[in-house]
């Protein structure tokens, strides 16, 4: 009678260990989304070619400091920001869409405090002066019937010495000559480098200036990626649809 008791007390104590270990484990993982890390995928090429459909990325939510956006569900229980650290130009970062919070957008940092943000023929201008823009080899995609498309690339420096390529489908686009954009205190000018494909800061009404509390976090590393239109969760089909070069990536 002893021996049953001492089993049904062993498997009893085996079962809440295990409960009490995946608990564990689910708080740990909430910390760890919550003020470290946050994983993101890519779902459209406004950020091509720095950022593909399919990627799989990583967001530091410390390298900002922390805003209610910060937690799950954005409780409103602050304004601003704690520990703030403000972006730097060139910067990729995600952040919730102004108009509706709920949505996140990930872009790249082109415009500060105080700065004047203008396209002129396709050229970005910084607070008057044109951005170093150099043309470089075109960027190349593969559709599934072999057929190649090209798209003009070029290396962009900011004034901060940050350097990353954008892609040009249209010479003549809309996007390519703009007002003068002046940011507003405490909001940042998003832009995406694929530049002819990208709602972003130079579209007011649908993305505008973004305030520095919608900041969720700095893109830091591609962890995982798989091509446009393949489901990640195949995993019997990754010696096929894994971009293993993308693995690992620095952005």
């Amino acid at each position: 009678m002893s021996v049953a008791g001492d089993k049904y007390k062993s498997e009893r104590g085996g079962f809440g260990e295990t409960v009490k270990i995946i608990v564990q484990a689910l708080v740990l993982a909430l910390i760890v989304r919550t003020f470290l890390f946050q994983p993101f995928n890519i779902p459209s090429g406004s950020m091509k070619d720095t950022l593909l459909v399919g990627d799989y990325l990583f967001v530091s939510k410390y390298a900002y400091g922390y805003s209610r956006y910060s937690l799950p569900f954005a409780p409103d229980i602050f304004s601003g920001r704690i520990w703030a650290t403000p972006p730097e130009r060139g910067d990729v970062a995600v952040f919730k869409l102004p108009r509706d919070p709920s949505v996140d957008y990930i872009k790249r940092v082109i415009g500060l405090p105080g700065d004047k943000i203008q396209m002129i023929d396709g050229v970005l201008q910084i607070n008057g002066t044109p951005v170093p823009k150099e043309k470089i080899d075109d960027y190349t995609t593969t559709d599934e019937f072999g057929a190649e498309t090209r798209v003009a690339r070029y290396k962009e420096t900011l004034p901060n010495g940050v350097s990353y390529t954008v892609l040009d489908l249209d010479p003549h686009s809309f996007s390519d000559n703009t007002q003068v954009f002046e940011v507003p205190p405490d909001h940042y000018f998003m832009m995406g480098d694929n530049r002819d494909n990208s709602t972003d800061s130079r579209v007011l009404g649908a993305v505008g200036y973004v305030p520095f509390e919608n900041f969720v976090g700095r893109a830091g590393l591609i962890f995982f990626s798989v091509k446009e239109g393949e489901p990640a969760w195949q995993f019997w089909r990754w010696p096929w649809t894994v971009r293993f070069d993308r693995i690992f990536k620095l952005i």
